[in-house]
This record gives C-alpha cells, sequence and structure tokens, in this order.
C-alpha cells in the first residue's frame, strides 16, 4: 500500500484531516518505522484503539514507564537541555529543537518539530507526545498535535539543568551542550554536501580531561588554532567510535581565557580501551607479538587514499599507485590485543630510514618484503607505549598512533597491576 492510499484510509476511519494525517505518516516512515507500525501509532494517536477510543490526551506517564512501545503518553517533567538544528526533511530545510527532559523517574531524549519556546530549566506538560525508538532507547517526539504548558511550580529532579560538560562527559547522541575549550588542530575543506559543495572545519579540541575531534559545519572565524573558546548549542555524534564535537550555524562561539589542556592522554589496559567502544586520545603499553601482513611497503590509491593491491582501488578501479610506509602491530599486554596502526612518520622512525631509503632497500633486494622483515625483527618480542584514537568495529580494534615508543616500565609493576585488574 502506497503512503497517499495508506494516509488516505486511516484518514477515513478515524474521521480527521487526510493532510495531518499524511505529514505524520511521513514523519513516521522517515525513520525506518515500518508501514504497519506506523499505521498503528496514528490510530493510537487520534483516539482508534489507543486511549479507550476516546480521542482525548493521554494519562500522565512517569518518564521511567516509557517504553518503545507506549505509544503516545503525557508527561510532566524539567526541561534539562535545548538544541536547535537544522535537517533536511522530504527536500525542505526543517529546523527542530533537541534535549533531554527529565523527572523524579528518570531522562528521556526529544525531539520537538515545532518551537514551543523551551528553556533549560523550565518545567512543562506535554500532553500527547508521541514515543518513537531511536538506538534502542524510547525517544519523544513533540509535534503538531502535542501540547506543551509552563507550569510555574519548579519539578526536582535528580539531573543537573543546562548542558555545560568536559569534553570527557560527552557522548554520542548528546544534543544542546556547551563546552570550553582550547582548538588544537584545525583545517579547512570542501565537502560534498547536501547542496553541492560545502566549506566546513574540522579538527581537534581539548581541555583539562580529554582531546575529541570537532566539525563546524558553517565555519566560525573564532575557531583558529590556539584559539579558547566557549561552543553553545554544539551536537555529538560518533565518529570511527568515538565522540565528535559539531558545531553548527545555530552554536554559539565566544572567546574565553586560555584553556588548560592535559598533555597527557587516558592510561587504559586494552581490554578497558576496548570495552569502551572507542577512545579518541588513549595511552596503552603492551608487547608487539606480530607484525601483520600489510606493513612496510604498501601503495596507496592517489584519488582516495585506501591501500590497492596489484594497482586496483576498490572505488577508482585502475590507478597509479603512490608508494607509502606503514606499520600494523599487534599489541598485547595480557588482557587483550589490539592492532597499532602507525603512519609513514612513526614507520620511517622505527624502519630506521626514509620511504625512499625503503624503495631503495627493496630495490637492491628486489623483494619489497625486506622493509617488512627488518621492521618485524625490530618490533616484535619488545614492550611499547603507544598513544593514538582507539576505534572498535565488526573488524576489530584498531588503535591509529601518534606516539610509539619503548617502554621502560617495570615488567613486574604490569604484571600485578593486570592480574589486579583480571582478579577483580
Amino acid at each position: 500500500m502506497s503512503l497517499d492510499d495508506a494516509a488516505e484510509e486511516l484518514a477515513s476511519a478515524l474521521g480527521v484531516d487526510e493532510t495531518e494525517v499524511k505529514a505524520d505518516l511521513e514523519k513516521l516512515v522517515s525513520y525506518s518505522v515500518p508501514m504497519d507500525e506506523a499505521k498503528q501509532s496514528l490510530r493510537r494517536k487520534y483516539g482508534d484503539g489507543g486511549s479507550g477510543g476516546g480521542g482525548g490526551t493521554p494519562s500522565e506517564t512517569d518518564i521511567a514507564d516509557i517504553t518503545p512501545e507506549s505509544g503516545n503518553v503525557t508527561v510532566s517533567a524539567r526541561v534539562l537541555t535545548v538544541g536547535k538544528r537544522s535537517i533536511r526533511y522530504e527536500g525542505d530545510e526543517q529546523i527542530i529543537f533537541e534535549g533531554e527532559l527529565a523527572d523524579e523517574s528518570g531522562r528521556i531524549s526529544y525531539t520537538a518539530w515545532n518551537d514551543f519556546s523551551l528553556s533549560p530549566g523550565d518545567t512543562i506538560t506535554a500532553g500527547n507526545a508521541g514515543v518513537r525508538e531511536w538506538d534502542g532507547e524510547p525517544e519523544l517526539n513533540l509535534g503538531g498535535s502535542t501540547t506543551v504548558t509552563l507550569r510555574e511550580d519548579p519539578l526536582e529532579v535528580p539531573y543537573a539543568v543546562g548542558g555545560e560538560r568536559d569534553l570527557i562527559e560527552l557522548e554520542p547522541g548528546d544534543r544542546g551542550r556547551t563546552i570550553e575549550v582550547r582548538v588544537l588542530e584545525v583545517e579547512g575543506r570542501t565537502i560534498d554536501g547536501r547542496d553541492g559543495e560545502t566549506e566546513i572545519l574540522s579538527g581537534e579540541v581539548g581541555d583539562e580531561t580529554t582531546r575529541l575531534p570537532f566539525t563546524d559545519w558553517d565555519p566560525h572565524d573564532e575557531l583558529a588554532e590556539g584559539a579558547s573558546v566557549r561552543l553553545a548549542d554544539v551536537y555529538v555524534d560518533e565518529f570511527r567510535g568515538v565522540p565528535s564535537v559539531n558545531v553548527t550555524e545555530f552554536s554559539t562561539v565566544d572567546p574565553v581565557a586560555a584553556v588548560d589542556v592535559s598533555d597527557s592522554a587516558t592510561e587504559m589496559s586494552v581490554r578497558a580501551a576496548v570495552a569502551s567502544g572507542g577512545v579518541y586520545d588513549v595511552l596503552l603499553t603492551g608487547n608487539v607479538i606480530e607484525v601483520r601482513d600489510g606493513s612496510g611497503l604498501i601503495q596507496r590509491c592517489p584519488e582516495c587514499g585506501r591501500v590497492v593491491q596489484n594497482d586496483q582501488c576498490r572505488t577508482h578501479g585502475q590507478v597509479d599507485p603512490e608508494d607509502d610506509l606503514r606499520v600494523k602491530a599487534i599489541l598485547d599486554d595480557g588482557t587483550d590485543t589490539v592492532t597499532a596502526i602507525l603512519d609513514r612518520e612513526l614507520t620511517a622512525e622505527v624502519y630506521g630510514g626514509t620511504l625512499e631509503d625503503a624503495l631503495e632497500h627493496a630495490r637492491d633486494e628486489m623483494n619489497r618484503d625486506v622493509v617488512a622483515d627488518r621492521i618485524a625483527t625490530r618490533l616484535e618480542g619488545r614492550e611499547y607505549r603507544v598513544r593514538g584514537s582507539l576505534s572498535v568495529d565488526e573488524y576489530g580494534a584498531n588503535l591509529n598512533a601518534s606516539e610509539f615508543a619503548e617502554s621502560d616500565a617495570d615488567p613486574e609493576a604490569r604484571a600485578a597491576a593486570f592480574l589486579a585488574e583480571v582478579e577483580g
């Protein structure tokens, strides 16, 4: 059944405006809700099979009791955060408002499709709010059929009001966050955006707790390398398994006094780092037990930088590849293993020569494998401290190294610490 037919059928059965039903149905389907589930949700919303068939506002529900199957609900809650963002919906720009609500029982994310003039700290009653599933959790949808009433008596909740956070506290999915950071790296790039070529800024920011990548989708001049700034109304998504800060046209960027940035990375066992799902700046210590295939002299596509085999790029087909150096080393600390990936600069250090030296070595021996063999001889069986960005996906755990140095740690002390971790 087409969306138009489904909307007509529902409007006729429920006795409501077809245009409104169609808009609601399109919204649900755009969130990948199956058509049958979307139709059932709208039946509940408009009073057929939801709250006794009366079509009235649902009775009030505690946030902790809301599930993705709750249909429409009414909640009284404190507004914790409010973020503003622009999305593409059916080819048009749509401004939405996002954040968190809370009552005494729990917290829940929300998306408001209309401007209800929400502010952090407000206590509201949201009537006939829709519920959908997002990343396995329920989320409130405040739309055209939702009523929002501001209450004078503030609701006391066991959660902080406002979006101020340290970088270490940010999680993918956060909306309406405010951070104070120093810009450590920044570069302008041109990407293929939804409206064609788009100029953006990307780089790295830091504070006393950690460092994270960022993207500015509406380049702000204030985001210059070395600048300390307060970024208000940013959202957080996931990039290579770690939180990534996103600055938009609705974000404000204001200079602040110099922000201190920690020079040290978070030091963890390999097991703890892998279990976290990804860490942007982490320090791991372990033994290199193997230098993997794909190390030493490699060749990359000149267009996308991917490693190629037999002059074939998976994206660009037959290419004239460019030579490069890389190490893929398995690091084992006794708790788990991770693949440490060293770029050209770090690989040259452990090899003991430049890319040109490696190419000459391979030509002299008439074998490109000699470069990887030398690297393996120098690394395998030794303990190293590796700093970098850890990502975890279906292909395993990879640590893109920024620092790689032989360890001078006491092996007995490390063994005792790992034993204590394993035993609990």
